[in-house]
């Protein structure tokens, strides 16, 4: 039955029912309509989702502490352990002052700082250019450059032919060999794309109608009004650039252009100290390789946990939005 709580006036004055239709088994009950969402959870509903967001933060954080505590572990809190070490018992830092004193491991980590910067940088600037000339249904050629982008999301030439390619154009053992085969994503692209349409066309209107070129629509208008969406996609490049070792394993021959974590997979997966002080400590047992392996973990693990929490609160608008709107 509706109340007079249900009731709204219009402008006329004339009243309006406001309260949701009801089916006619609901009318039947004298039951009011109410989305599912809307009810009020159980008690053994709140329990279970409390159990599965202490289960889900517990399958992430506890490897992450294990890792931790092994690397500030010494050699008899490992051997004691058996391998990986759950609760501290002596803090240490020498692995840590090891791997940062010089070396193999300092050189990789600042090879991998410079392939982030200028990665991202160059990866961004282009994603950036190609998205806002197909934001523009005007531009030249709109459609069948849209469609062979988006064609080769499905379609690749492979592996042997990118290889030839980038040895052929004389990339091989440089450190653009790492940075040219992944430098645009498509879905990126895309994802800007959606963004930069989202851009109000009167704004646009006015800044051409005041006499503004597109470069300067683009870097005062669009930009300003886009800092989520480049946000997230500048993450999303720099984690890909940060997280590289394929490129280097394929093209890189000399090992002192090594990324950090090229260095992170011979210690793990071939089990290879770099040579130097840090191998000496370890064949002497001053230091033991574990320690030394969960250290270089922790190095490359920190750089994507210091700055994905300034980039979290773009992840919505910048993501939903522009996927939703292209």
């Amino acid at each position: 039955m509706t109340t007079l709580l249900d009731l709204e006036k219009t402008p006329g004055g004339w009243p309006v029912d406001t309260a949701p239709a009801r089916t006619p088994l609901q009318r039947l009950l004298g039951t009011e309509s109410r989305p599912a969402w809307e009810d009020e959870p159980t008690k053994a509903g709140l329990a279970f989702k409390g159990f599965g967001l202490v289960a889900i933060c517990a399958v992430i954080l506890v490897p992450i502490w294990v890792v931790v505590v092994t690397s500030l572990s010494d050699t008899k809190a490992i051997n004691d352990a058996g391998g990986l070490v759950v609760w501290p018992k002596s803090i240490t830092f020498v692995a840590y002052k090891e791997l940062l004193s010089g070396g193999a491991v300092t050189r990789a980590a600042m090879v991998s700082i410079g392939l982030t910067v200028v990665g991202t940088v160059f990866s961004m600037v282009i994603s950036i250019l190609c998205a806002y000339g197909l934001s523009r249904r005007d531009s030249i050629a709109h459609r069948p450059l849209l469609m062979t982008l988006m064609a080769t999301m499905f379609f690749g030439a492979g592996l042997i032919p990118t290889y030839l390619l980038v040895t052929g154009i004389g990339l091989s053992n440089s450190y653009w060999s790492m940075i040219l085969p992944s430098a645009i994503s498509v879905f990126n692209i895309l994802v800007l794309r959606g963004f930069f349409m989202d851009t109000a066309p009167e704004l646009i209107d006015a800044a051409r109608i005041d006499g503004a070129g597109e470069w300067r629509i683009l870097l005062q208008i669009v930009m300003p009004l886009s800092r989520a969406v480049v946000a997230v996609i500048s993450l999303f490049y720099a984690v890909g650039y940060w997280s590289q070792w394929f490129n280097a394993m394929l093209y890189i021959q000399d090992s002192d252009k090594y990324p950090l974590q090229m260095i992170l997979r011979q210690l793990v997966l071939q089990h290879q100290v770099p040579p130097g002080a840090m191998g000496a400590a370890v064949s002497s047992g001053q230091i033991n390789s574990l320690a030394v392996q969960m250290a270089v973990m922790v190095l490359a693990l920190i750089p994507v946990a210091v700055l994905s929490p300034f980039v979290q609160k773009h992840f919505q608008k910048g993501m939903l939005t522009g996927a939703v709107k292209g």
